[in-house]
């Protein structure tokens, strides 16, 4: 980069030290949340929303728990008026849902922002006007008293039109650009608004501090905040709100470090909506506080079903790696990874922990509405046996010994890695059914029969190539009968028999599954299961099938 002397640091610092939110380890709490999608953030999609879609996306807004939610501009155009008195006259405002809107200090906006209003029961009316150095020099050619004297006049008429309308409104200001403004500045024309507005305890300002153009790192932003919430007028009568973008992709950092420094409430978008790189999104604030055992105050138990809603209406998209939202952020490919999520998540069955502590996942997934099979555990070439083991147990019953799981995972991994794809649940599950369940070749089990008497006596039929034979043979319990008949009569030699079995826990509730491992004379361990409604029955299928999963590759290799 050749031209990065050209740029400068357009921020300005605080004049004395505001570092106390430093010292501050987390959020304690919620702040007031409002939702600007339907302003902010609707006016920078390429196909604004219409207004059926601004109606379903603000009752969506209302379900997932919003109390404060900006509308829109409604004397910036049509759509934004009919919105807002579709709403209002069709009584879809809850009572406990104050709707904001947005206004220029001029006085035919304000007058019609007021008449747009008409009938509400509450409202928030924002003024804004641009105070940064950039605006001031470029934009507007004003000086500062000019400018401040936009805002005072500004606040003026609220007061004026506010008394002449009937209903209850909350003035809101912000100094837009607040960024790029020098901080002294800043605070002497929020001071002077206040002074207009006299708030009180019963009727309190909202002062709005936006980062509309990301400029510093998060804890400058802090400072900043720090100051002002330190130096404004009424302090304790004034809401301080907080609006970041996210142009250096610090959001959500911006907005959780000034919280910390004295921001009240939040003002952002469903998955950062917003112009040019957005704003903050609140679904990440929300659910990293809710990470910390802090009430967010907002429900996304559906998330799924929020972004799907969301990126219908709205035609943006929610990317695979979106914190929490994202169809990619609770997966796990690597087989350590996976691993360690599978022993965590059985660590938390056995100890019945009060606490979420599951290695590599931040909150547990169901909380938000994924499941764990198919969003947490994917399988690829990269995986490991851990991931696929605990896929197979949760979604199919089948918890395979520790040395099956490793022998299978290769097959698997073997498998993707030829295929150059994921492998679904299903896939999985045909695999491991193909290669290790109730083999019949090259000898098929036809039935068996035992006595008992100082040992097991057994009569095993088997057909081997279209003909039935017999084989006897005895040992100390029937499967080591069985096994010695078959090595004697199929003159097979194996050793080091491995056995487990259990229930089958999902689906039939009256099978069971069988697990046998047989170790060859060159070392390698074969593996087969069984599955049958008797456990006896299932044990011998499952040492057939290791059979004749040795029996195929001596021949193949012959």
């Amino acid at each position: 980069m050749k031209n990065f002397e050209k740029y400068s640091r357009g921020y300005f610092m605080p004049p004395v030290k505001s570092m106390k939110w430093a010292e501050k380890e987390y959020i304690t709490e919620a702040p007031m949340w409002c939702s600007v999608d339907l302003r902010d953030g609707n006016q920078a999609l390429v196909i604004p929303m219409s207004l059926e879609e601004k109606l379903e996306f603000f009752q969506v807004l209302v379900k997932i728990g919003f109390k404060e939610i900006e509308v829109g501009f409604p004397a910036a155009s049509e759509t934004e008026y009919a919105f807002l008195r579709t709403l209002i006259e069709q009584d879809l405002i809850p009572d406990d849902v104050t709707i904001q809107v947005l206004t220029q200090s001029r006085e035919h906006i304000i007058k019609k922002t007021f008449e747009s209003l008409q009938g509400a029961k509450k409202a928030v009316v924002h003024l804004y006007n641009s105070t940064s150095v950039a605006q001031r020099e470029q934009v507007f050619k004003k000086s500062k008293e000019e400018i401040i004297d936009i805002a005072v006049t500004g606040a003026k008429l609220l007061k004026k039109y506010a008394a002449e309308t009937e209903g209850n409104f909350q003035f809101q200001y912000s100094p837009e650009s607040f960024t790029g403004t020098e901080i002294e500045f800043a605070l002497d024309i929020c001071n002077s608004v206040l002074d207009v507005w006299q708030p009180t305890a019963d009727n309190k300002v909202i002062i709005n501090l936006p980062a509309t153009v990301s400029m510093s790192m998060s804890h400058v932003y802090a400072s900043q905040i720090e100051y002002m919430s330190d130096h404004l007028s009424h302090r304790e009568n004034v809401i301080l709100s907080l609006h970041p973008h996210n142009d250096r992709g610090s959001g959500v950092a911006d907005a959780e470090l000034g919280l910390l420094a004295g921001g009240q409430r939040i003002e952002g978008t469903l998955f950062g909506n917003g112009e040019r790189t957005g704003n903050v999104d609140i679904v990440t604030l929300a659910l990293n506080l809710y990470s910390h055992g802090v009430n967010p105050e907002l429900n996304f138990e559906n998330l799924p079903e929020i972004a799907a809603i969301y990126e219908r209406l709205t035609r943006m998209k929610v990317d695979e790696r979106q914190p929490y939202a994202g169809k990619l952020v609770f997966a796990a490919f690597s087989g350590s990874h996976q691993d360690a999520i599978a022993k965590g998540m059985k660590w938390r069955e056995e100890k019945d922990c009060e606490h979420w502590t599951v290695p590599y996942l931040l909150i547990d997934p169901k909380d938000i509405g994924r499941e764990y099979e198919g969003d947490i555990i994917r399988i690829n070439s990269q995986s490991g046996k851990g991931g696929i083991g605990y896929l197979l147990e949760q979604q199919y019953g089948l918890d395979l010994p520790a040395q099956m799981r490793e022998n299978f995972g290769y097959t698997v991994k073997n498998v993707s890695d030829r295929l150059h794809k994921e492998l679904m649940p299903k896939e999985i599950y045909d695999i491991f059914v193909e290669e290790y369940v109730n083999i019949q070749a090259p000898v098929e089990f036809i039935k068996y029969r035992s006595t008992e008497n100082d040992d097991f006596q057994t009569v095993v039929s088997v057909r081997i190539k279209d003909e039935v034979q017999e084989i006897t043979g005895a040992g100390n319990g029937r499967l080591d009968a069985i096994s010695n008949a078959l090595q004697t009569g199929l003159n097979i030699d194996y050793t080091n028999l491995l056995y487990k079995e259990h229930a089958l826990a999902i689906g039939s509730g009256s099978q069971a599954v069988s697990y046998v491992g047989i170790t060859a004379a060159d070392g390698t361990v074969y593996w087969g299961c069984g599955i049958d409604v008797d456990i006896m029955t299932s044990s011998v299928k499952a040492l057939f099938s290791a059979i004749n999963k040795m029996m195929s590759s001596a021949d193949a290799s012959n």
